[in-house]
């Protein structure tokens, strides 16, 4: 795990390919300072769970892009704890997956997710896509100093 610094961008996600196309996509529209990866759920909530132990909350991510389904712990449990801290439940959490299934987005609203958006399989539509959600969630949107 990378060395907690003011993160910008939490991302969690199991699969190889489409962390790579995010990153890209985040990097080809200037929305990549301070990107953190991790792959599992565990592995997000530890890092969470570290800046909040060491009393560093100004080093906790300004966004959380989240994929669904994860190994060890899912994203919905990872939601799940995220939303129920005061500490952390602040925090946009941008759900980013390929589930299009009714009860998983009925279910991140329920938990508190920000936003939720199905990763398109065209890579220039999920340029795009990732574009249009930086934009807002990273230079328009006005969160909380925590």
């Amino acid at each position: 795990m990378e060395h907690l610094n003011e993160i910008e961008i939490l991302l969690v996600e199991d699969n190889p390919n489409d962390a790579e196309l995010t990153i890209r996509a985040l990097k080809k529209n200037n929305l990549a300072n301070n990107i953190i990866h991790v792959t599992d759920g565990e592995e997000a909530l530890s890092l969470i769970h570290n800046c909040l132990k060491n009393n560093v909350s100004h080093s906790l991510p300004k966004i959380i892009l989240l994929d669904l389904k994860l190994p060890k712990v899912d994203g919905l449990e990872v939601l799940k704890e995220l939303k129920s801290n005061d500490k952390t439940k602040v925090i946009p959490v941008i759900m980013l997956t390929s589930s299009k299934e009714e009860r998983d987005i009925i279910e991140s609203y329920k938990l508190g997710v920000n936003s939720y958006i199905t990763k398109p399989v065209d890579f220039d539509q999920f340029v795009e896509a990732i574009k249009n959600f930086g934009l807002y969630w990273l230079l328009l949107n006005q969160s909380p100093i925590i």
